[in-house]
């Protein structure tokens, strides 16, 4: 068979991802403040990016793909609104002269320096800024005068200060006070710290036993129970009945009293003294310095009832970027641009900030248009409660709007949505289905677990209900479900066993 060469045409369809597409696709899954984030760095990085509000003080900001009137009053009006700003910004001496109505030459002899011979006031001093009476300066920075909260590792080094002199074993502190987390807890062996520092095992265990006893009390412990036992050494109260309390914890998570009462030797008054006593005490004693600021949750869409008995969906315009395309800079660029390169830099900055403003419309139409989908499939919700909450994935949103599940995925993700049955965030509106058990509609995964919270909840200490019978009740109901699938739910809203609920609810019994 003879190789020859030919030249052939074919014809196909292919996806091709470019650039701008999975830049619209990486906006769409983007939270609000991810997305604030985002387009503050393409304002910094486009010349011709502003935010919206900026624009309208100055009007010089227009929105992308608005074409001028076809009779040029657009372009008109633009020509006079320069002609305005540049007459109001005329800076000769005989137009500053013309607005302020005086010549420069006056002087005012109330101005320090103005008028030596007319008994001017002197310059203030350098001790003038000193006291209630002092001299004010433009450049003082009030936030520098605001007192940062300490740190953890900042208040244990300055009791290190005090605590330690010798040399050696301040290092070793401050390595081990490098070691303890957010919570207080020390991370890491002992072992591994005395082979880095080539110091005795032993010397290492002097200066943990310094460091454990500075304030707050348990910091430096390496386990829960040393955390406790450190404490209650504190308070003078760590005996041997407390010491075994101490060392059996799981019982104590159990509620198992009985084996409690025979390790600790103790009556009942006593055994529920000193569970008081630990339930006193701190488990986390280093969360109290250098806490971290909680950012709250901002919903992105809004649903509130309507005059009409439906409900009204809306976006929440406070979490939505607005940048606008400066087009008047992007001419006076063009006009000044004399290289190819600053040609091709101006062209490539204006079709990023275009692309970036239609993109940031499409997201936010797309987030309402699957927001608005997902109050029609779950309306019962908002009339009713959780209980009535119907089964939903992605595809049935996704079929409805005319979408690719991936992109209604994307939407939902990081996005919350404010009720009048409070802030939810979209993804929990897809809930798997569980079979009815007389065949009828099937129930969704979160309506059944509120429903065995529920009964939970209402159970006394006399009945509490186990798995089997939770399985019993729910089938009662018409919701066919498994008993493993009750025991996974009641774990996954961190429900104890039915043992562990019948001790508890008997311990609490007067």
């Amino acid at each position: 068979m003879a190789l020859t060469q030919r030249l052939q045409m074919r014809q196909s369809q292919a996806l091709v991802m470019t650039p701008q597409l999975m830049q619209a696709i990486k906006l769409l899954q983007l939270s609000n403040l991810d997305l604030a984030a985002y387009v503050e760095g393409e304002i910094e990085k486009n010349p011709l990016l502003e935010r919206a509000d900026d624009g309208a003080a100055d009007g010089l900001a227009e929105s992308p793909g608005a074409p001028p009137e076809a009779d040029g009053s657009a372009v008109d009006g633009e020509g006079a609104a320069a002609d305005r700003i540049d007459d109001s910004l005329e800076t000769s001496r005989s137009a500053i002269e013309e607005r302020l109505g005086t010549d420069l030459e006056n002087e005012f002899p109330d101005e320090p320096g103005a008028n030596p011979d007319a008994g001017a006031l002197a310059p203030p001093s350098d001790w003038s800024g000193v006291g209630a009476g002092g001299h004010e300066r433009g450049d003082i920075n009030l936030e520098s005068f605001v007192t940062a909260e300490p740190t953890l590792a900042d208040h244990l080094a300055e009791q290190l200060a005090l605590a330690i002199d010798d040399p050696v074993r301040r290092m070793i502190a401050r390595y081990l006070i490098d070691m303890i987390d957010e919570a207080g807890y020390l991370t890491g062996s002992l072992a591994s710290v005395a082979e880095k520092l080539g110091a005795p095992l032993a010397e290492v265990e002097a200066v943990l036993a310094i460091v454990q006893g500075f304030d707050p009390p348990g910091v430096g412990a390496r386990s829960l129970t040393e955390c406790l036992a450190i404490q209650l050494k504190e308070r003078d109260r760590f005996d041997p009945a407390m010491r075994a309390l101490v060392e059996r914890l799981d019982l104590l998570a159990k509620r198992d009293l009985a084996a409690l009462r025979r390790i600790c030797g103790v009556d009942d008054d006593d055994l529920a003294e000193m569970i008081a006593e630990i339930k006193r005490l701190n488990p986390k004693p280093g969360l109290a310095f250098g806490s971290t600021t909680v950012q709250p949750i901002v919903p992105d869409v809004y649903v509130r009832p309507g005059p009409d008995g439906g409900f009204v969906v809306e976006l929440n315009s406070d979490t939505l970027p607005k940048v606008l395309v400066n087009q008047r800079y992007h001419a006076e660029l063009a006009r000044s641009a004399g290289t190819a390169s600053a040609k091709t830099y101006l062209a490539e900055s204006l079709q990023s900030a275009t692309w970036l403003t239609r993109a940031l419309d499409q997201r936010a139409k797309t987030i309402l248009k699957v927001a608005i989908e997902i109050v029609k499939q779950q309306d019962a919700f908002f009339v009713r409660g959780v209980q009535h909450l119907r089964p939903l994935n992605l595809r049935t949103v996704a079929d409805a709007i005319g979408m690719h599940e991936s992109t209604v995925s994307r939407v939902t993700a990081n996005k919350y949505v404010a009720t009048n049955r409070g802030i939810f965030e979209l993804k929990y509106f897809f809930t798997a289905a569980i079979a009815a058990a007389d065949g009828g509609e099937a129930h969704s995964a979160e309506a059944v677990r509120h429903r065995i919270k529920q009964l939970i909840d209402a159970e006394s200490a006399s009945d509490v209900l186990s798995d089997d019978t939770l399985v019993e009740r729910l089938r009662a109901a018409g919701i066919d479900i498994a008993r493993r699938t009750v025991a996974k739910y009641r774990e996954s809203m961190r429900i104890p066993s039915s043992v562990q609920r019948r001790r508890e609810k008997l311990a609490a019994l007067p």
